[in-house]
């Protein structure tokens, strides 16, 4: 068993900015990622613009040059791989975390690969790849989708999309274009007032033309093998279907929180607890980094605004440990 100074659980920017904190550091650590480099990211769709301009996703001064302000998917795996390549990060991929268990010097955490022993831990898992649930009879069949990647597979095909915010909007648009018949599920009485300020008219323009029908204050009750039921202010309403896909939005992976043993706190969105200033949880030498310390608040941390994490765990990590070597 390999003994490290830290292990970072997660390979996504805020991940791989905490390995390149560490290398600065001279700290012997070893990133483990379940999926891919930046996971989340490869899981996004591949047409998929960002919000946030190139600089403000760089980590570790390296320079990200996109062809436009806004970085492409695409832009943001080669980036990240260069960074990768860049700072030479010893990153493990394929390797799920499966549990951890503290000792008197430590942690131990167990994986498909193996156990692997470090003296302080960061998890920095991000939220992407954790949907949430409609929790509706019929949920579970082929045609339900939870994360969008094409619209090609929709052409000419009857559709229901389900949220109102920015991925709900943008898919239902794409969607629309590409040839599909949209119909939207809005819990609420309008789009998301916060949608950014080039979809909101868009998707507010086609609804009020009935280009894509929209039922607000409903939501879906049950999916049926070629039909949605819906419940809505005039009753209840079926229509014919070929796909649901429930932009509903992310969350933290809270089974993998109680696995580790970090508790949140459910009164207040389920944020893990932790320290504000060291970001450390009630596990001692055990942090949190990135948008996963948001818990539910999903909309509050981004990469741009917790990219100052990686340093600030080192800094206080630094005044704990003796380096080891491997």
């Amino acid at each position: 068993m390999k003994n490290y100074d830290l292990i970072i659980i997660g390979g996504g920017p805020i991940g791989l900015a905490c390995g390149i904190a560490a290398t600065k550091a001279n700290l012997n650590y070893i990133i483990l990622e379940k999926g891919v480099l930046v996971n989340s990211l490869y899981n996004f769709p591949e047409q998929m613009t960002f919000f946030s301009t190139s600089n403000l996703l760089e980590i570790g001064d390296v320079p990200f040059v996109a062809h436009n302000d806004k970085p492409t998917r695409k832009e943001a795996l080669e980036y990240y791989r260069r960074v990768y390549d860049s700072w030479k990060l010893n990153v493990k991929l394929y390797t799920p975390v499966e549990s951890m268990k503290q000792t008197e010097t430590g942690y131990v955490l167990q994986t498909p690969k193996g156990a692997y022993k470090s003296s302080a831990v960061i998890v920095s898992t991000g939220f992407y790849d954790t949907a949430r649930r409609l929790n509706v009879p019929g949920e579970e069949l082929a045609k339900v989708r939870h994360f969008y990647d094409s619209p090609h597979p929709y052409v000419n095909q009857k559709i229901l999309v389900v949220g109102a915010a920015n991925s709900a909007c943008d898919v239902a648009l794409e969607t629309y274009y590409k040839g599909a018949e949209v119909t939207m599920a809005i819990r609420s009485n309008e789009i998301y007032p916060k949608t950014k300020y080039w979809i909101k008219p868009n998707i507010e323009n086609r609804i009020k033309e009935g280009s894509i029908k929209a039922y607000f204050e409903s939501t879906v009750e049950e999916i049926e093998p070629h039909s949605v039921i819906l419940n809505t202010p005039d009753g209840t309403v079926e229509l014919e279907n070929d796909f649901v896909l429930a932009m509903i939005g992310y969350t933290p992976d809270f089974n993998l929180f109680e696995r580790l043993g970090i508790p949140v706190d459910e009164e207040n969105h389920k944020k893990p607890i932790h320290n504000e200033e060291t970001l450390e949880t009630p596990l001692p030498n055990v942090y949190v980094a990135g948008v996963i310390n948001s818990g539910l608040k999903t909309s509050k941390l981004f990469i741009e605004n917790t990219r100052v994490h990686a340093d600030m765990i080192i800094k206080d990590l630094k005044k704990k440990l003796t380096v080891t070597s491997e």
